[in-house]
């Protein structure tokens, strides 16, 4: 039945979703151990982890080409795969060279399975005609934090390479178990394609369609520079501008985490309550409320109540921004999107250091006020024209599965 099919396509995405953020988070807690046994600087590791941005950049570029050519299911079970593998290989350096060499292929992997599920996501969406993205991010953020967590608890017992070795073991487990419910379920396709559709029921990225894609993209922009920003710097203004200790400065990201996720989970609520300007709008607005609190409070109670109140603003903004965009132009678009995304997450961090550098790190994080109001600003001055553009119609049915998993 086409209604079972898209009950298990959805399920199998949501384990997609969270592996993802399993395995990157695995990764991102032992960044201290292989910088310390690789020998790096904090200079020459950051050139290694440029390798991770360099990589996943390059591979979103193309990876809706695969997509389209392959179905974005069979692209999220291949970088799954490599994903999977390559997250191994860092504990196996001993330079930051070829620490930056191996970082290339896991973010090729990262950035090629961020554009696939998200692609398919955007199918299920289209297909169900509810707005769930959201609830995909959600699982990406439960597998980051349960990823980190797992971290930490066996960093002092398990060595990098047992730790990273054994997130290999896992993510090929779960990828050979939820791959091969998602290889037997054709992606959804538009009973009625549109005039001038390509072979995805989508029109062409034409001119028009790209600038829209580039506003949608430039929404994931603004709220992922917030996110990098929050991840690398939150705690130090904590720590610096308001005198918390470590341990109590370490809880601001984790009160912004927290509440992004709890945001997301009830995204879809929000979307089919407000409609997605009006989430767009809210989120940006509240998230700007949110930040300038958490710059400005004179106390880190009051500043830990701003990071929450920025998460939950932010929460929805990116799978809004990604879900419109592959909606619009497909892979294509979702692979324009998810690059502007990703750029403002890697400009984020040295943006606020060199802000900071000039002024101060108050005044730097205010950038992030300002960016996610930039966002709501976007949201409603296009409103009418994304609205116009947006391919609508009658649910998209889902093929019976078939030995092949190419889309036609």
């Amino acid at each position: 039945m086409p209604g079972d099919s898209l009950v298990r396509l959805r399920v199998a995405l949501t384990v997609f979703f969270a592996l993802d953020g399993f395995i990157f988070a695995g990764w991102v807690v032992r960044i201290p151990a292989i910088k310390e046994q690789t020998g790096a600087s904090a200079g020459t590791l950051g050139l290694a982890l440029l390798g991770v941005s360099a990589g996943a950049v390059v591979t979103m570029v193309f990876t809706g080409r695969l997509c389209r050519r392959y179905s974005s299911h069979l692209v999220t079970v291949v970088c799954a795969v490599l994903l999977s593998l390559s997250v191994a290989l860092p504990p196996l350096t001993h330079s930051a060279l070829a620490l930056g060499a191996v970082l290339l292929v896991f973010g090729a992997a990262y950035g090629g399975i961020n554009v696939a599920f998200n692609s398919a996501a955007v199918d299920l969406v289209t297909a169900l005609r509810r707005p769930i993205m959201p609830s995909f991010h959600a699982a990406f953020s439960l597998g980051g934090m349960t990823g980190a967590g797992l971290g930490a608890l066996v960093a002092g017992s398990l060595s990098p390479t047992q730790h990273l070795f054994g997130l290999t073991v896992i993510g090929l487990l779960v990828t050979a178990f939820a791959g091969r419910a998602l290889l037997r379920i054709e992606p959804p396709r538009p009973p009625e394609p549109v005039a001038d559709a390509g072979k995805d029921g989508r029109r062409p990225l034409d001119s028009r369609n790209r600038r829209l894609v580039v506003v949608f993209g430039l929404i994931a922009l603004c709220t992922a520079f917030g996110e990098g920003a929050m991840a690398d710097w939150g705690a130090l203004h904590l720590e610096q501008d308001l005198d918390a200790s470590m341990g109590l400065a370490a809880v601001g990201y984790s009160c912004f985490a927290l509440a992004m996720t709890i945001g997301r989970l009830s995204g879809t609520t929000l979307l089919e309550r407000l409609g997605r300007t009006r989430t767009v709008v809210a989120g940006g607005t509240v998230a700007s409320a949110g930040m300038l609190l958490g710059s400005f409070a004179p106390t880190v109670w009051a500043a830990l109540i701003g990071y929450a109140i920025t998460g939950l603003g932010l929460a929805n903004l990116f799978p809004v921004a990604v879900e419109r965009a592959g909606t619009l132009a497909g892979p294509s678009g979702v692979a324009l999107a998810s690059t502007f995304g990703y750029s403002g997450m890697l400009l984020g961090p040295p943006a606020i250091g060199f802000i900071a550098e000039w002024f101060s790190l108050t005044a730097a994080l205010t950038s992030v006020a300002i960016l996610a109001g930039v966002a709501a600003l976007i949201g409603f001055l296009t409103r009418h024209a994304t609205a116009a553009a947006t391919p609508t119609g009658r649910p998209v049915t889902v093929e019976a599965p078939n030995e092949s998993c190419r889309s036609e």
